[in-house]
């Protein structure tokens, strides 16, 4: 069917395609940076309820260290939930962005792929009525 259609609506098909895949690789991270900060979010908590001086560890790569100061690993996490929030809020105007491109994209393909009606009348049915 595509080698019959003109190479505007080929090239607009296409970019559809890319724009709809981008769309979900963009929606999965978001995903994931969302779960990221509600863990975040939910060690802060924690953290925050736990005694001053109680042993707390981190993560760093695939070891678990021992933290020596409480507060210190309190605000490191905050500023991680924070740039995490940024990157959420950077990915959703992506996301809104692509999504109009998209629909756009996906009017002017309709327009292009609509058959004109046979007997040569521009379907103007309201002018006929009026």
């Amino acid at each position: 069917m595509m080698d019959n259609l003109p190479p505007k609506v080929q090239n607009q098909i296409a970019q559809f395609q890319q724009l709809s895949q981008q769309i979900q690789m963009i929606t999965t991270q978001k995903l994931q940076l969302e779960a990221q900060v509600r863990e975040l979010d939910k060690a802060v908590q924690e953290l925050e309820k736990a005694a001053e001086d109680a042993v707390v560890y981190k993560s760093v790569g695939s070891l678990m260290i021992q933290a020596k100061d409480k507060a210190a690993l309190t605000d490191e996490l905050k500023e991680q939930k924070e740039t995490m929030d940024v990157r959420v809020k950077t990915l959703d105007r992506q996301d809104k962005h692509l999504r109009e491109r998209h629909q756009n994209l996906q009017q002017q393909i309709t327009q292009a792929l609509q058959i004109p009606s046979s007997n040569g009348e521009d379907g103007d049915d309201e002018a006929k009525a009026g």
